[in-house]
C-alpha cells in the first residue's frame, strides 16, 4: 500500500515481534545497549556505530558466521532516524525485485528520504543481480547493508566490493553466548522466567552454540518446551536435540577453511586436530571420496619416501570408500588419517619433481645420451643408438656406471632425502648409488 507521499510502504523489521515468533527473533536486540559481542566494530566513531546512530553514509558488507548479529545490526540501522528501510533476501529476490526497490528508493530520494537496503545472503546473488546494485550504491540512492556468511572477496563482485566497507563479525565468545541465554530465560520478551536452567545445562547450550547465538536460543527454546514450568537440565537438552548442527557449508568458504585445516593438521602431525576436522566434515555430510582423494595427494606430497606405506594406506582407504561406502568407510578414513598424521614427514619427492620441472621450463632438456636411445628398429645401430649400453643386472649390486641424464644435467641432484623415517636409510644408500652411477669407467 502506498504511504502519504505516494511511495510504497517500506518493509521493516518489527520492533516488537509477536509472542508466537521464534525465541531468537523475540530476543533480537532493540538497541545497541542490548548487543553482545562485536565490540571491535561498535566502538565510538566507528563506521558501523555511525550507521547505527544514523549519521553514517558508507555502504557496508557484514561478513561473519551465522548467529553473530548481522541481521540484528541491519535491524538497528533500519531504525536510524530519517531513513526508509527495504529488505531483500537473495534466496527469493531476482533482478526485477532489485530494480523495483531501487526505483522506489530513487523516488524517495527526490522527497529527501534516504533508503537503507538490506540484502541477506548477498553471496547467493548472481553477478547480474549484484551489478544491478552498482549505480544505486555509487550514487547513494540506497545505503547498502549486505550480510554474508561467505568471504566477500570470493562471492561479491569487485566493483561492489570497492564501493563498500567490509566489516567482519567474529563468533561470539562463550561469555557472550552465556549472557544471551541467561537474558532470554529472564526477559519478558523471552521465557519471562517461566523456566529455570541448571548451570550445567547453560554450559551445554553454550558449548552446542559454538559462537552462534541463534543456535543457542533455538536449543533453549526446544528444551524449554519439554519442561513446562520446570527446570532445564543437561538430560532435557540431550533428549530434545539429536545432535548439534555442524557449521560447515560444502559449497562455501567454510568448506575450504575446514578442508585446509584438516590437511595442514595431518601435515603438521597433529593427529587429534586432524581427527576433529575429519569428524566435522563427516558429520556435515562431506563426500568421503573427496576426503580420500586429498589423503592420497598428501601421502605423496608431504610424506613420500619417509614412509612409502602411507600412500598404500591412502589408496586402500579410497578403494574401501568406493567398495563399502558410508557409514562404515568413516573408520577407514580415520585409519588413514591417523597413519598419515603420525607418519614421518618429507616433501623431498615434491621438491625434487618441482626442481626437475623448473629445469625443463628453463630449457634444460638436452639430447638423450646415445647409449640409452631405442635400438629396436632397423638402422638404429648405424646411428649409434643403444651402442655401449650397460645392462644393470650384469653388474655388481645391479648398478651400472654410465651416463643417464642429458649432458647438460650430469651431476645435478634433484632428490634430497631427509633424515626422517625410511628416508634416513635411503639417504645413505643414495650416496653410494650416485657414486657408482657417476663413476667414469
Amino acid at each position: 500500500m502506498p504511504g502519504p507521499d505516494g511511495l510504497p510502504q517500506p518493509r521493516t523489521f518489527a520492533s516488537a515481534p509477536p509472542p508466537s515468533a521464534p525465541l531468537a527473533v523475540r530476543m533480537r536486540p532493540l538497541s545497541l545497549d542490548e548487543v553482545v559481542g562485536q565490540d571491535h566494530l561498535l566502538r565510538q566513531g566507528s563506521p558501523l556505530r555511525r550507521l547505527v546512530d544514523g549519521s553514517g553514509a558508507a555502504s557496508v558488507i557484514l561478513y561473519g558466521p551465522p548467529g553473530t548479529g548481522k541481521t540484528t545490526l541491519a535491524s538497528l540501522i533500519s531504525q536510524a532516524t530519517g531513513r526508509r528501510f527495504e529488505a531483500l533476501s537473495a534466496l527469493s529476490a531476482g533482478v526485477k525485485e532489485v530494480r523495483a526497490v531501487i526505483d522506489v528508493a530513487r523516488r524517495a530520494a527526490a522527497h529527501g528520504e534516504q533508503t537503507v537496503l538490506f540484502i541477506d545472503e548477498v553471496h547467493r546473488f548472481s553477478k547480474t543481480q549484484q551489478d544491478a546494485l552498482l549505480a544505486a550504491v555509487e550514487n547513494r540512492i540506497v545505503l547498502l547493508v549486505a550480510a554474508t556468511t561467505e568471504n566477500p572477496s570470493f562471492s561479491v563482485v569487485a566493483p561492489l566490493l570497492s564501493r563498500s566497507l567490509i566489516l567482519q563479525l567474529q563468533p561470539l565468545t562463550s561469555d557472550a553466548v552465556r549472557a544471551v541465554v541467561l537474558r532470554a530465560i529472564a526477559d519478558p520478551r523471552g521465557l519471562n522466567a517461566a523456566v529455570t536452567a541448571e548451570p550445567d545445562a547453560v554450559e551445554l547450550l553454550v558449548q552446542l552454540a559454538a559462537g552462534d547465538a541463534r543456535r543457542a536460543l533455538t536449543a533453549l527454546e526446544v528444551a524449554s518446551e519439554g519442561v513446562g514450568t520446570g527446570s532445564i537440565t543437561v538430560e532435557t537438552i540431550e533428549q530434545s536435540l539429536d545432535k548439534a548442527a555442524v557449521r560447515y557449508d560444502r559449497d562455501g568458504d567454510q568448506h575450504y577453511d575446514v578442508v585446509s585445516a584438516f590437511i595442514k593438521s595431518v601435515r603438521g602431525s597433529d593427529v587429534d586436530a586432524a581427527l576433529h576436522y575429519l569428524a566435522r566434515m563427516l558429520t556435515a555430510g562431506e563426500d568421503p571420496r573427496f576426503l580420500a582423494r586429498r589423503l592420497m595427494i598428501l601421502a605423496s606430497e608431504d610424506i613420500g619416501m619417509a614412509d612409502p606405506s602411507a600412500l598404500v594406506t591412502a589408496v586402500a582407504a579410497a578403494q574401501t570408500v568406493a567398495l563399502i561406502g558410508m557409514p562404515e568407510a568413516q573408520l577407514t578414513l580415520a585409519h588413514a588419517t591417523v597413519h598419515l598424521a603420525t607418519a614421518p614427514k618429507s616433501n623431498a619427492v615434491t621438491t625434487a619433481l618441482g626442481a626437475a620441472m623448473a629445469d625443463i621450463r628453463a630449457g634444460k632438456a638436452g639430447l638423450v645420451p646415445p647409449h640409452l636411445r631405442d635400438g629396436h628398429y632397423s638402422g638404429a645401430a648405424a646411428l649409434g643408438n643403444a651402442q655401449g649400453y650397460k645392462y644393470a643386472h650384469d653388474h655388481p649390486g645391479g648398478v651400472a656406471s654410465q651416463q643417464y641424464p642429458p649432458s647438460e644435467l650430469v651431476g645435478v641432484d634433484y632428490y634430497h632425502p631427509t633424515g626422517h623415517g625410511a628416508e634416513r636409510e635411503i639417504g645413505s644408500r643414495l650416496e653410494k648409488l650416485r657414486a657408482i652411477v657417476r663413476r667414469r669407467s
